[in-house]
């Protein structure tokens, strides 16, 4: 028997009428059309076999300490992710990767200590984030300016502490004060004396002796240039000042106008 060939127009139609099925549910969520919850699942890591139509997806209330460098499926759709209530403590530059799409994302209840300018450098469509109640003393201003669509900040409930390295945070705090939420709950943690001090009530002169007292890198660069050739210079001065001081005293030794005059006795 010959084999029967679908012409390539009715198996392109049949293509588009009948896509791909997406990834199964993975058997540790519940999912519905668009959205998939893992909250309350014991879950180390991130399930992989997402659908890639998930617009929503809930992870919170799990044990997932590491997101590791693409943690996440192809989720061009996503755009509300939570993973509160982990024990988040590091996040790879490269682990929102795919998530550009992605407008809502909360990291609150967790134990991160620091976050880099890279980590949301794929979220370009993030408007709303929430870093509350994690372990954050500073905040690099890079990692805000990463994002260019935030319209919504949450920081309360993490242990600030307010030094010279907080001032690039309050700089980008008091330029966009309207997209802080709950700015009244920023309080400092450090040093003792400013405990629970708000970081919003600060001033300009609060940091005045860190502006005056701080170098930049050209400053750093000059003084490393600088230094080694004073030094040199200043051995070669002494060097020279003391080669005139000899010759003086060499020259003064040999005039005759400096010999002392001899006394002839007459007998």
């Amino acid at each position: 028997m010959g084999c029967w060939r679908v012409p390539g127009p009715v198996l392109a139609l049949l293509l588009l009428l009948c896509p791909p099925p997406s990834p199964a549910c993975p058997a540790a969520c519940r999912c519905s059309p668009g959205e998939v919850d893992c909250s309350e699942r014991g879950l180390l890591e991130v399930p992989w076999s997402l659908p890639t139509n998930t617009s929503t997806l809930w992870l919170g209330y799990n044990f997932i300490t590491v997101l590791a460098p693409r943690s996440f499926p192809p989720l061009p759709g996503l755009l509300l992710l939570s993973l509160v209530h982990n024990r988040l403590e590091l996040i790879h530059s490269q682990a929102l990767l795919g998530l550009g799409a992605l407008q809502e994302l909360d990291l609150s209840h967790n134990h991160l200590a620091l976050l880099t300018p890279e980590t949301f450098l794929p979220l370009t469509s993030l408007a709303m984030l929430n870093l509350g109640s994690n372990r954050l003393g500073q905040l690099e201003p890079g990692v805000l300016g990463a994002l260019p669509q935030l319209q919504a900040l949450l920081l309360q409930d993490n242990p600030w502490v307010c030094s010279c390295g907080i001032l690039p945070l309050w700089r980008w705090l008091s330029h966009n004060r309207q997209k802080v939420r709950e700015k009244s709950l920023l309080l400092c943690r450090d040093p003792e004396q400013l405990n629970k001090y708000p970081i919003m009530a600060f001033g300009d002169e609060s940091f005045r002796q860190c502006q005056e007292t701080s170098l930049s890198s050209q400053h750093y660069i000059a003084f490393f240039i600088i230094g080694p050739f004073s030094f040199i210079a200043s051995i070669f001065f002494c060097t020279f000042l003391g080669s005139l001081m000899v010759l003086y005293h060499s020259l003064r030794r040999d005039s005759p106008c400096c010999r002392r005059p001899r006394i002839c006795r007459v007998h």
